[in-house]
């Protein structure tokens, strides 16, 4: 249930400021990797990240790169593991399959010692066979795909976030307990899009119901003009949306001044402050799944742990879902490598059997979970966004 817990969202920062850094950023990305701020250690750990830093993705892709270099900032400046720099290197893919597919190709190459965070379904998804070839672990990639969360990947994909199924069954369950059965569902055609779709199918199915309608967009894209007009005229009591922020965005407001005032749901791939920023006052009663605890409320330990680096840390970082998502997998992945590393010889493969020693711990207060099987309930609930920049939780 959503309580009634309100938490501010920091707002974004200048704009200019902003454009400045996103254009550094894809600079370098450009030439090859992100240059780290503090010297090179020698034989530092390597990490690859391919990620949307430019185009209709890069605030999920920018907000999580920034949480993750939060916290390897911090371990960095206490010694590493083991006296050796982690350094994460990014390579924007646009959220684009064949970039992403070209960014891993070059990690391959340049021997990183796992793939991180790489942001998105059809951008994982395109990536995951190079994975499986090269034996190179991938460690918590943004997306609840349940193509990331097969048997067979049990020591290839280590999912720090729970799973579409788990986002879109929390929703069901929510709407069918308060009457709301007339669900339409309006997603991106892709890989993503289309997990997300399988999910409300499925958790509806349970209820005995199927999705009243259904309408796309592209990957990429905000036409959203002819799925408006579809799913609007059926008067559905609410829209589920599964796409990022921007097509959200524009179908929230499209379907308001068509006249439609049923509820709208997002998986949390949307990005909550992408989509705050985007809507503004009209963010008013949407609803978002959430997989990581609010960042806002120092009840819950990561969120306490998050905030206090961000009190120190000299890198301008927004506190949201997306950036303490990127800070929580970063955090639990240098649990693996400490590990790995006091086993013995750091590598690929110690890596590997200490990640899977930690399936159903707790990090931070939240339940590692890295596998389907997990007995371990991974973390869901909803929030609802507010007109004023908030996040009810």
């Amino acid at each position: 249930m959503i309580q009634n817990d309100i938490a501010a969202v920091t707002q974004p920062t200048d704009r200019v400021r902003r454009r400045q850094f996103v254009a550094t950023l894809a600079g370098c990305a450009a030439a090859g990797f992100l240059p780290r701020a503090m010297a090179q250690e020698a034989n530092p750990i390597i990490l690859g990240q391919s990620c949307a830093l430019t185009g209709f993705s890069a605030e999920l892709g920018l907000q999580y790169h920034q949480g993750a270099l939060l916290y390897f900032d911090d371990l960095n400046a206490k010694g590493g593991i083991n006296s050796r720099e982690v350094q994460l290197r990014v390579l924007d893919d646009g959220y684009e399959p064949e970039r992403c597919v070209a960014n891993t190709q070059r990690f391959i190459q340049n021997d990183v010692m796992a793939l991180f965070g790489y942001v998105g379904t059809p951008t994982s998804v395109a990536a995951l066979p190079l994975a499986q070839q090269s034996r190179i672990p991938m460690f918590a990639p943004l997306t609840g795909s349940q193509a990331m969360r097969q048997q067979n990947l049990r020591n290839v994909v280590f999912n720090v976030r729970a799973s579409y199924a788990d986002e879109t069954a929390l929703m069901v369950r929510q709407l069918t307990g308060l009457g709301l059965k007339k669900i339409a569902v309006f997603y991106q055609n892709d890989a993503y899009g289309q997990s997300g779709l399988e999910g409300v199918s499925s958790a509806l199915a349970h209820h005995g119901l199927n999705p009243v309608e259904t309408a796309t967009v592209e990957r990429n894209s905000a036409e959203v003009k002819a799925a408006v007009q579809k799913l609007v005229a059926l008067k559905p009591d609410v829209i589920v949306q599964v796409c990022t922020y921007a097509a959200s965005a524009e179908f929230v407001r499209e379907a308001r001044a068509a006249g439609y005032g049923g509820q709208f749901y997002n998986v949390s791939f949307v990005g909550t402050q992408a989509l705050l920023s985007a809507l503004g006052k009209e963010a008013e009663g949407v609803v978002v799944t959430q997989v990581v605890p609010s960042p806002f409320k120092t009840s819950h330990p990561v969120a306490r742990e998050f905030l206090a680096m961000l009190a120190k840390s000299e890198r301008k970082i927004q506190p949201n879902y997306s950036s303490m998502e990127g800070f929580l997998a970063a955090r639990m992945f240098t649990e693996g490598l400490r590990r790995a590393a006091n086993s013995g010889k750091l590598s690929r493969d110690s890596l590997v059997a200490a990640l899977d020693a930690l399936n159903g711990q707790q990090i931070a207060g939240f339940p590692v979970a890295f596998q389907p099987q997990a007995s371990k309930n991974r973390f869901v609930e909803l929030s609802m966004l507010t007109g004023d920049g908030k996040v009810r939780v």
